[in-house]
C-alpha cells in the first residue's frame, strides 16, 4: 500500500513506478483506494478506476482537489530516478508529483479549514468518452458538487486560470476529376486549397483580456487529405483546422468566427470543446491565490476546468509539474517545486 506519511517527493516517485498507462490504472487506482480508505476522516467511494474521497466536517465551503492518475504510453522512462534536485520518469510532471501533492494533503490535513472533495480519475490523456470525470459527472454528479476546484494540471507552480476552448473543422475544397495527362480537362481541388491557406496565414489571432487573464487564439492548419491516385487529377481535398478560442466564446460563438474566416467554402465540424473563465473573483479563489502567490495567468491548452465550469464550479489549474515537459521521453519534475506545492497548498487548506 502506498506510504502517505512518506515524504512528499519520495511518494512521487512510488506514484510513478506504478505504470499507469491509460486505461491500465486498476493498480494505482487499488493503492490509493486502500491508502484513503485507511483515514478515518475520508468517506472514499469509487467509479470504475476513480477514487474519490472527501472530508465530512461540516464547513461552510467545500473545495475540490483533483488529478488524473493516467500517463501517456512508457516510452523507456520507467522506473523513476533523480539526478540531483530532478525526478525523471513517465508521468512526473503529467501529474503524478500533482497527485502526490493531493495524496499528502488528505493524509495530513484531517481538520481543513474548508471541507474537501479530493478526485483521482482515470483516462485523462485520451479520448473524451472515457474520462473518468465524464463517467462521474454523468453517475454521482453529487460527487463532484463543490464551491471551487483545483486541477493539479502541470503549470511550473504557478495558477492557470480557466482555459482555451477547442474545436476541430474541416475545410473541403472541390474541383473536377480527370486524367492527368489531360489534366485541363478536370479541376485540381488540390491546388484550391490556396485560398484556405493563404487565409490561415494572413489570420491574426485574438488575444482577449478575460476576467482579468490575457489568453492567446490560434487557427492553423493541423491536416491536409487528397488524392486519388498518382495518374487521377483531385475532385476533393480536405483542409482540417484547429481553433483555440478564448473563453468569452461559447462553442456556438467559435464555430461562426470559423465560418467567417472560410467563407465561400464548404465548412464540417469534427469536434469541439468549451473554453472556461478564470473564475479568480471567487472569494475561495482568492484565498487560493493569496496562499499560493505569484501573478496568475491564462491556460492557453484544454483542460478538465472546463468539466468543473460546465457543472458550475469555478476551476483553476496549479500543479508543480512543467507543462513544457509533458509527454516527452525526457519528462522530470523538479524537487523543490513538489515540496512548495504542497506547503502552498497546506497553508490555503488550514486557513
Amino acid at each position: 500500500m502506498l506510504d502517505l506519511t512518506q515524504d512528499v517527493r519520495a511518494l512521487t516517485a512510488a506514484i510513478v513506478d506504478i505504470e499507469s498507462v491509460s486505461g491500465a490504472e486498476r493498480r494505482l487506482a487499488d493503492e490509493v483506494e486502500r491508502a484513503l480508505s485507511a483515514l478515518p476522516h475520508l468517506k472514499v467511494d469509487r467509479s470504475g478506476e476513480t477514487v474519490v474521497a472527501r472530508t465530512q466536517a461540516g464547513r461552510p465551503e467545500r473545495v475540490l482537489i483533483a488529478g488524473h492518475l493516467d500517463t501517456v504510453p512508457v516510452a523507456a522512462n520507467l522506473p523513476s530516478r533523480v539526478e540531483g534536485d530532478l525526478l525523471y520518469g513517465c508521468g512526473t510532471s503529467d501529474m503524478k508529483a500533482g497527485v502526490a501533492v493531493a495524496l499528502k494533503l488528505a493524509a495530513s490535513v484531517p481538520a481543513p479549514g474548508r471541507d474537501v472533495t479530493y478526485v483521482f480519475y482515470d483516462c485523462e490523456e485520451v479520448e473524451a468518452e472515457r474520462n473518468g470525470l465524464t463517467r462521474v459527472a454523468r453517475d454521482h454528479p453529487d460527487w463532484l458538487a463543490a464551491d471551487f476546484a483545483v486541477l493539479m494540471e502541470p503549470t511550473d507552480g504557478v495558477i492557470e486560470g480557466g482555459c482555451q476552448g477547442t474545436l476541430r473543422a474541416e475545410v473541403t475544397v472541390t474541383g473536377k476529376r480527370a486524367h492527368s495527362a489531360r489534366s485541363w480537362l478536370g479541376v485540381n481541388a488540390i491546388h484550391g486549397i490556396e485560398p484556405v491557406l493563404a487565409r490561415l496565414n494572413a489570420y491574426e489571432a485574438r488575444r482577449p483580456v478575460v476576467d482579468g487573464l490575457q489568453f492567446h487564439e490560434g487557427l492553423n492548419a493541423v491536416g491536409v487529405r487528397g488524392g486519388v491516385a498518382g495518374n487521377v487529377i483531385p475532385d476533393q481535398c480536405v483542409v482540417t483546422v484547429n481553433y483555440r478560442f478564448a473563453p468569452d466564446l461559447s462553442i456556438e460563438g467559435a464555430q461562426e468566427h470559423v465560418r467567417e474566416v472560410f467563407d465561400g467554402f464548404e465548412v464540417a465540424f469534427v469536434d469541439a470543446a468549451p473554453a472556461a473563465r478564470p473564475g479568480l473573483t471567487h472569494p475561495v479563489a482568492a484565498a487560493f491565490t493569496e496562499a499560493v502567490g505569484g501573478t496568475p495567468r491564462a491556460k492557453l491548452g484544454w483542460t478538465d476546468v472546463a468539466r468543473f465550469s460546465a457543472l458550475g464550479v469555478p476551476a483553476v489549474n496549479y500543479g508543480p509539474g512543467d507543462p513544457n515537459l509533458a509527454h516527452q521521453q525526457g519528462e522530470y519534475v523538479s524537487l523543490p517545486k513538489i515540496v512548495e506545492s504542497e506547503r502552498a497548498m497546506l497553508d490555503w487548506l488550514s486557513t
